[in-house]
């Protein structure tokens, strides 16, 4: 069963018709690798038969761990970035899950996410969030060095060890990390945290349905099943590399076609606000894979109608470099009706009785018909509802096709060489050890910046 349509209509002033059929053979030769796992990267492929080969002793021990979790503590931090919390944090978000952990009469913590700034700031006011309250903490980190989590980490569990004592705060600490090795797993097997695993062949970005976003999202609320059925659904679904069966692949392919007519940005827009960590997820997933040797497309998003106030003149009359991927969602969790007033001076009689979510379609489909006009392609991803099986399944849509669109530009997408050289500057700055041959130079050149 699938719960997703790929809507490319509105494209045929951008691409001609023999244009997909003519790349056909390079998505099946990109499938045949990606598959085989003979391709670039191919050691981080897992996860594409993870819906069927996740480790199941694990998944119910995350059961577990989340029915204590929300039974024991009012509050529930997960500390990662990245990778390590976007997919979590999204999921979150587009199952609607949030603004019931604020509710007075809501069942399980509070989820808080940690670890994915430099903020002093933010994290205190986390501390002070969590006050006396009972809490636990996640942490989410394959290394267990990495700067920014590790800096919540300790901050946190300093909080723990202060509230219950260093015994029973090892009790309230989850660490999520590699298998065998690095700093927190260490850590863990010394001090008898609860631990799960990192999997080896599966890279950050791609690594929500893992142990990374599994816990979180179950401490929340969320069906884990539901959402592993619908991840499987969409590994069904987008297994066959024909381009007029599988429409993550159209997708991945669509993108490629247009960058090379020099649409090279894109942007992921959605009409519902709880899908706008959806979109960070996937500037992760799509920049992170796609942006080195100097190719790629900018991942961008936006969340309208709001948006449409801000950045809706650049989209429609700016410079045309610029494509729209909208996540449409056809029958939205709630809907409001218009209320009906005697006099008209918000102008909204037109409107009254009618319901919002069908203003929001006419608005959405307005927008579709003004950008196209304007020189903007605009491709619609409809999804029927905002719910774990069709979450999953979204997943595996995005996953695949960035996996399929790296391999069509000719990068390897599963790496991320240039994300260290910030950090080894920074490094630098700070005198970490190790880093000491660097430290003169870097500083001269601070110089020249600031």
């Amino acid at each position: 069963m699938t719960t997703i349509k790929f809507d490319y209509s509105p494209l045929t002033k951008f691409v001609h018709e023999n244009e997909l059929p003519e790349i056909q053979k390079m998505v099946t030769a990109c499938d045949d690798e990606l598959r085989h796992k003979t391709g670039a990267g191919k050691d981080f492929i897992g996860y594409v038969d993870l819906p069927v080969e996740y480790d199941h002793e694990e998944f119910d021990r995350i059961k577990k761990a989340a029915a204590k979790i929300r039974q024991d503590s009012e509050v529930f931090v997960a500390i990662g970035i990245g990778g390590s919390y976007l997919g979590a944090r999204m999921a979150c978000d587009f199952l609607n899950l949030n603004y019931g952990n604020w509710q007075k009469d809501h069942e399980g913590p509070i989820v808080l996410f940690a670890g994915n700034s430099i903020s002093g700031t933010y994290l205190q006011e986390i501390l002070d969030l969590i006050g006396d309250k009972s809490f636990s903490i996640n942490v989410i980190s394959k290394s267990g060095t990495t700067t920014e989590p590790s800096i919540a980490f300790r901050v946190l569990k300093k909080k723990l060890v202060d509230k219950y004592g260093k015994e029973e705060a090892a009790k309230r600490i989850y660490a999520t990390t590699d298998k065998a090795k690095g700093a927190l797993k260490t850590e863990a097997d010394a001090e008898g945290y609860e631990e799960f695993v990192v999997p080896d062949a599966i890279g950050g970005r791609y690594s929500v349905m893992s142990a990374v976003g599994l816990l979180p999202i179950a401490v929340a609320g969320g069906d884990i099943d539901k959402l592993m059925e619908g991840f499987a659904a969409g590994r069904e679904a987008y297994s066959n590399p024909d381009l007029s069966q599988n429409e993550a692949y159209q997708y991945a392919a669509l993108r490629n076609i247009l960058m090379r007519k020099g649409y090279n940005v894109e942007i992921l827009e959605n009409y519902e606000p709880s899908l706008q960590y959806l979109g960070e997820w996937w500037k992760q997933l799509a920049g992170e894979s796609e942006g080195k040797d100097q190719k790629g497309i900018y991942p961008s998003s936006a969340n309208f109608s709001t948006d449409l106030h801000s950045l809706g003149q650049y989209i429609q009359e700016g410079q045309r470099f610029l494509f729209e991927t909208v996540v449409m969602v056809d029958h939205p969790k709630y809907d409001v009706e218009i209320p009906v007033e005697e006099e008209d001076l918000d102008g909204l009689k037109y409107l009254e009785g009618k319901n919002m979510n069908y203003v929001n379609e006419q608005a959405y489909r307005g927008v579709v018909i003004a950008h196209t006009d304007g020189g903007v392609p605009v491709m619609t991803i409809h999804i029927d509802q905002q719910d774990e099986f069709t979450l999953g399944q979204l997943v595996y849509f995005f996953e695949i096709a960035i996996g399929i669109s790296g391999y069509l530009n000719g990068i390897n997408p599963f790496n991320q060489p240039g994300v260290e050289d910030y950090k080894r500057n920074m490094f630098a700055l700070l005198g970490k050890p190790g880093f000491e041959e660097q430290t003169n130079e870097i500083k001269q050149r601070e110089g020249d910046f600031f």
